[in-house]
């Protein structure tokens, strides 16, 4: 049977193109990141997280509207589990300032519907949120480094690095879309962030898995070759995945409220740019440090071909 022949897309004759399309998605996204930073959420900043449950449904916008005539103007309001269970969220540097706009947060709401219940003020501390940063930033760090190990002792240290590089090009372009939409950026977003690794790593896998066959029994081919049957012979299969995990994320997106909007929109983005890198830049980050079969090949013990002999 004719491997080649299975060939339908020359995928690693356009990866010049696609580097240079990769160079600038990050160039976009770093610049983001550096002039425009990120809308960081109260998760992080430090605030106050309030529920309210109205007797009867009272629209969002209403409630907005009554907020900022208020001075209550960066307040979020999203529903919170049901359509009269309404969560406001409103920076505040300390608790007694937390304390006050609850009070007066309470005027507000009953002046919208005299029988609503304000739950206490969960109050956030600026410090909580940046060991939140610090933290979230080494769980990133290390799944990444987690990662690089499981690769080098599965594979071979170039398919390591490769799926590496990728796995970085994902993270970047992700949090770097989140910069330029002004996104809330929490944390529900950076465990969407720890799953873009997850599946972005899973495809890769799959990829180099075949890669590593064809290495073996395409004797005469180049590394490009190889690469290029094996992308192709897995191309169904990442389609099929992508799509149908792509189609349960709308949905999520579409249906699922306020409170996972910006998760399922996270994940969108991440499995688009991971389907893209698993494909593009971990076969070509691989390709640039001068995998050959030889690489691939075990290696044989010294006096191993005479052990016939008794």
């Amino acid at each position: 049977m004719n491997l080649l022949g299975n060939v339908k897309f020359d995928f690693m004759g356009k990866r010049k193109f696609a580097l240079i399309f990769s160079l600038v998605l990050i160039a976009i996204s770093i610049g983001s990141i550096v002039t425009r930073g990120l809308n960081f959420g109260l998760d992080f900043t430090g605030g106050t997280s309030v529920v309210v449950n109205f007797d009867k449904i009272v629209e969002l916008d209403a409630i907005r509207e009554a907020l900022e005539s208020n001075d209550f103007i960066d307040a979020s309001v999203q529903n919170f589990g049901s359509a009269k269970s309404v969560q406001i969220k409103f920076q505040t540097a300390n608790g007694d300032e937390s304390t006050k706009l609850v009070t007066q947060l309470k005027h507000i709401v009953t002046s919208l519907d005299a029988k609503a219940l304000v739950g206490k003020g969960d109050f956030i501390g600026s410090q909580v949120g940046d060991e939140l940063v610090e933290q979230g930033s080494l769980a990133i760090l290390y799944a990444i480094i987690g990662i690089l190990l499981y690769v080098t002792m599965r594979f071979e240290w170039r398919f390591s690095l490769g799926s590496v590089i990728a796995l970085v090009h994902d993270v970047i372009i992700t949090v770097g879309v989140f910069s330029i939409t002004q996104m809330e950026f929490d944390l529900t977003i950076l465990a969407a962030l720890l799953a873009v690794i997850g599946y972005s790593l899973n495809d890769t896998i799959v990829v180099f898995d075949r890669v590593r066959e064809n290495f073996l029994g395409l004797r005469k081919k180049t590394p490009a070759e190889v690469f290029n049957v094996s992308i192709n012979q897995t191309l169904s299969r990442t389609i099929i995945t992508s799509m149908t995990t792509i189609l349960v994320l709308v949905a999520l997106f579409v249906l699922g409220g306020a409170m996972i909007h910006g998760f399922a929109f996270a994940l969108i983005v991440g499995i688009v740019i991971g389907t893209y890198s698993s494909i593009f830049v971990a076969s070509t980050a691989t390709l640039t440090l001068g995998i050959t079969r030889k690489d691939l090949m075990p290696v044989e013990k010294e006096g191993a071909n005479l052990d016939h002999i008794p």
